[in-house]
């Protein structure tokens, strides 16, 4: 095949339309505009540049619609440039991205992170961190004097990703109504906790990351992390820069799933190269924050019967809050000292 035919090929055929064909479905709550997640079990693909373009978060695979045709089914470029001319006109399952951002030139990482206040109690950030998170304000409050939290807009929370210089390169974005990542940002690690910690606990969020440290209460020794849903050479770079400090325990408390276990033998490769000792923690749900939630629903329940006695509990529907109002009737335990361990 020449090499204008294969031009033409990689501008009519989107990596997105090979990894269809491969029986690859796309995660829409984990993808962005420009990085489009697809699984398939355990296996992992992320799409971006539009479609042109393709990694592995797992391992260091990469490049373009050939590539990925090569990586998928294990044959040589001269079958993979057949396979890519096979699905030519292939029209995708999901509509086309429409992206709602403005055209206008984004400002520098660092200022937009130093233009965005803090969470405070009662603003939409602060809300939706205590109230539908459930994280103790205690554990809050120490996020953000650590500096790692924002307040996003329409209601949602910036947790920052810091790079070994201590500097601000991404943050993840969460609310109510949105998930992402900053826009022109770098995934290295959401950090939480002591710089010069001897224990590593790797999350895959960094909601994940805060629920855990409220769930194991205080511990001086621990930095909590998160990788925020990716696994980018960046954050590999910055884990074994991390796990090379002598007397170091690297634990995997990724998620209760496939994609959770994956990362997991990642960290136990990460810490067998770098001789460190290596835990896996496992969440009792799916996350460390819906065990969380769970555990202040029982505590709330256990407390309510103490006061008034089980039999003078109203039914749980009863106590559910009216439509539109905001402000549950009670707020979660903020005394973080006293939770018990995980």
């Amino acid at each position: 095949m020449k090499r204008e035919e294969l031009e033409a090929l990689r501008a009519k055929v989107s990596c997105e339309a090979v990894l269809e064909q491969a029986g690859y479905e796309i995660d829409l709550k984990e993808s962005t505009r420009r990085a489009v997640k697809y699984r398939r079990g355990g296996n992992i693909v992320i799409v971006t540049h539009d479609g042109r373009g393709w990694f592995d978060p797992l391992s260091d695979e990469k490049g373009d619609v050939f590539g990925l045709a090569m990586f998928l089914e294990g044959i040589p470029f001269p079958s993979a440039a057949g396979a890519v001319a096979s699905i030519v006109g292939y029209q995708l399952s999901r509509p086309e991205w429409r992206s709602s951002r403005s055209s206008v030139p984004l400002e520098d990482i660092a200022d937009r992170w130093r233009g965005r206040r803090t969470p405070s109690p009662g603003s939409d950030a602060w809300r939706y961190l205590c109230w539908a998170r459930w994280i103790p304000t205690a554990i809050v409050r120490k996020a953000i004097r650590e500096g790692v939290l924002r307040e996003g807009p329409f209601g949602s929370l910036w947790a920052a990703h810091i790079d070994g210089l201590g500097r601000v390169v991404g943050w993840e974005e969460r609310g109510p109504d949105w998930r992402g990542f900053a826009t022109g940002g770098s995934k290295v690690l959401f950090r939480f906790g002591p710089g010069d910690a001897s224990r590593l606990c790797v999350t895959e969020a960094a909601i994940d990351a805060m629920s855990l440290a409220a769930l194991e209460g205080p511990r001086e020794q621990t930095l909590y992390l998160s990788t925020g849903g990716g696994w980018s050479p960046a954050t590999d770079a910055a884990l074994a820069e991390l796990a090379a400090r002598p007397g170091l325990t690297l634990v995997a408390a990724t998620d209760a799933n496939s994609q959770g276990e994956v990362y997991g033998e990642r960290l136990r490769a990460l810490a067998e190269a770098s001789g460190c000792d290596w835990q896996r923690l496992c969440p009792p749900a799916e996350d460390w924050n819906e065990v969380l939630k769970a555990r202040e629903k029982e505590k709330r329940k256990r407390n309510i019967e103490k006061k008034v006695g089980p039999a003078a509990c109203a039914p749980a529907a009863s106590r559910e809050a009216p439509p539109g109002m905001r402000r549950p009737l009670t707020r979660p335990d903020t005394d973080a000292a006293t939770r018990e361990g995980s």
